[in-house]
């Protein structure tokens, strides 16, 4: 948005982070209807990529969406949000947005409850609504992400990564980057409106072809280990976020695979960034961040 020349806002709760030059930076905890309000006042578009703690989704994500909703529905502001694959539940096949939303664990139905929300505020006239779905993502500051520390600190401090599930299933990931890109585009186009699109991603690859791209641009050899769903059973009795994976493992368990051809259709051409640029862009901003 900043490379667009657009004014831009970033919200977080503590007002501090890493922003482009001229972004506005403001503090306020967007959980609750005033920090919601303050944060979208004067906004054209929000965007909602805020989550509560993982393992306090089904407490806490609800009313931190509605407080955003009202808040952007007070500015007259369309709401585009960053939403994630869950809802399909386990797949049996590449996921496109016609697919069965079926899934069963707390963490999907949260999902499922807060995307048909957002479609109804936008049917019933409260406000202009978009939804925009990835998979995994990674990338420059994607810290939290399921390649984001847990990955990259082993790996450039010469130790074992270890993934989740198996290292030979295919898996859509997506890149920060081309994510912004396309979310922006949501927030741009009216035809987006009152819709679910996935985010464009590269290629499909197993965690073994992404994690030697990584373990190849970072000049080590792979050292891969795979944690099993036997291991986070047991981790889970002692750790609450062990425990939350246990519901989601099916997503590297089996092929995992998101479908972008709406997206491209509507507004093409998308070109996304191939995995070897991103993956040298984001082994070069994690070896800054750990100098």
């Amino acid at each position: 948005l900043a490379r667009r020349g657009l004014p831009v806002r970033a919200v977080t709760r503590s007002g501090a982070g890493e922003v482009p030059d001229g972004v506005e930076r403001v503090a306020a905890d967007v959980g609750t209807p005033e920090g919601a309000r303050r944060a979208c006042e004067g906004a054209a578009v929000v965007y909602h990529c805020a989550q509560p703690p993982y393992t306090k989704w089904a407490e806490l994500f609800r009313p931190m969406t509605d407080a955003i909703v009202a808040g952007a529905a007070a500015a007259g502001a369309k709401l585009v949000f960053a939403d994630n694959l869950y809802v399909y539940g386990p797949p049996d096949g590449p996921m496109s947005e016609d697919t069965p939303q079926r899934a069963q664990g707390k963490k999907g139905r949260v999902r499922i409850e807060l995307a048909a929300a957002l479609l109804r505020a936008h049917a019933e006239g409260r406000l202009r609504v978009t939804i925009g779905r990835a998979s995994d993502y990674y990338g420059p500051r994607g810290i939290t992400t399921t390649v984001g520390e847990h990955v990259m600190k082993p790996l450039l401090g010469g130790k074992r990564v270890r993934w989740l599930g198996s290292l030979d299933q295919p898996h859509t990931l997506n890149y920060l980057e081309d994510m912004a890109r396309a979310l922006a585009t949501l927030g741009e186009r009216a035809e987006a409106d009152g819709a679910v699109w996935h985010l464009p991603a590269a290629e499909p690859l197993t965690a073994r072809q992404f994690l030697e791209l990584l373990f190849e641009e970072a000049g080590r050899a792979p050292k891969l280990g795979v944690v099993s769903r036997p291991v986070i059973r047991i981790g889970g009795l002692f750790n609450p976020l062990l425990r939350e994976l246990n519901e989601t493992l099916y997503q590297f368990e089996r092929p995992f695979v998101s479908d972008a051809s709406k997206f491209q259709a509507a507004f093409g051409p998308f070109e996304p960034t191939p995995h070897r640029v991103a993956v040298s862009r984001t082994v070069e901003w994690f070896r800054r961040r750990y100098a």
